[in-house]
């Protein structure tokens, strides 16, 4: 059994103030899932921590009664259950990015929906499984009114997230290697990988460091403390001080002894 660490915070809301958080975390014997809902600011609508917990509720329920369900057909059936059952409609419902991960004697398979990263170390370095059509959106400036980003959602050359249409887990990314060439894998929702990605602060080799050295809170930790010394928002604009934080460590290090690279 591979090692397993975790860690969960909560960030603020868009008024600065602190909420519950809207990130899941979802462990089962071999599989680990991170979810972060979208904050939902369409009126009558409910929270995207609402839809995430009931969407992570499905999905460990079909992974323990479908232990050897394909991630693909699992998590469209869970997107479907929960908008079947809650009424809710495309393109007028909350939210949420999904990444998963699942191991085997043989393999280590991942799956991302939006943009909360797998991050898998290899002798080769880390492969990140990163959904980047929403930031390739934002860069192209396609996303500047709540009608456009309405419009992109789970469409054709738009964006794809867990939302009310099943179809989207179709879109996840997907990648699988032989289980003894990964060393460990990292599923991380933004309010950790933005540390990574745009802070800076650090880079996943030494993500994974800190992780086996001071637990994953540290990483948490570190990231904070780069928010707070820019309270301002101003070095890294931002829409919240603070995000919503979830990370995940599968450590395969101890049980499988040498990596092998990948021919």
């Amino acid at each position: 059994m591979p090692r397993i660490d975790l860690a969960e915070r909560p960030g603020v809301g868009i008024d600065g103030l602190p909420r519950p958080t809207e990130d899941r975390i979802v462990i089962t014997s071999d599989t680990a899932v991170v979810l972060d809902g979208a904050t939902e600011l369409r009126r009558g609508l409910p929270s995207g921590g609402w839809y995430s917990r009931l969407l992570a509720e499905k999905i460990e329920d079909r992974l323990r009664a479908h232990p050897s369900e394909d991630l693909g057909v699992l998590l469209a059936e869970s997107i479907g259950d929960v908008a079947g059952e809650q009424g809710l409609t495309p393109r007028h419902a909350p939210s949420s990015t999904v990444a998963m991960l699942r191991w085997s004697a043989d393999h280590v398979e991942a799956l991302v929906l939006a943009d909360s990263p797998v991050v898998a170390f290899t002798a080769k370095g880390p492969d990140v499984v990163h959904d980047d059509r929403l930031d390739k959106l934002r860069a192209a400036g396609a996303l500047r009114t709540r009608s456009e980003v309405d419009r992109l959602r789970n469409s054709e050359g738009g964006f794809w997230v867990a939302e009310a249409v099943p179809e989207a887990a179709s879109q996840a990314l997907r990648r699988r290697w032989p289980r003894d060439t990964v060393e460990a894998v990292v599923l991380a929702t933004d309010g950790v990988s933005v540390g990574v990605d745009t802070y800076g602060v650090l880079d996943w080799p030494s993500l994974l460091r800190l992780c086996r050295t001071d637990g994953a809170e540290a990483v948490l930790d570190a990231v904070r403390k780069a928010e707070a010394e820019d309270s301002e928002c101003r070095r890294w604009p931002r829409s919240k001080r603070h995000d919503d934080q979830a990370l995940i460590l599968i450590d395969f290090s101890d049980d499988q002894g040498t990596i092998r690279d990948d021919p």
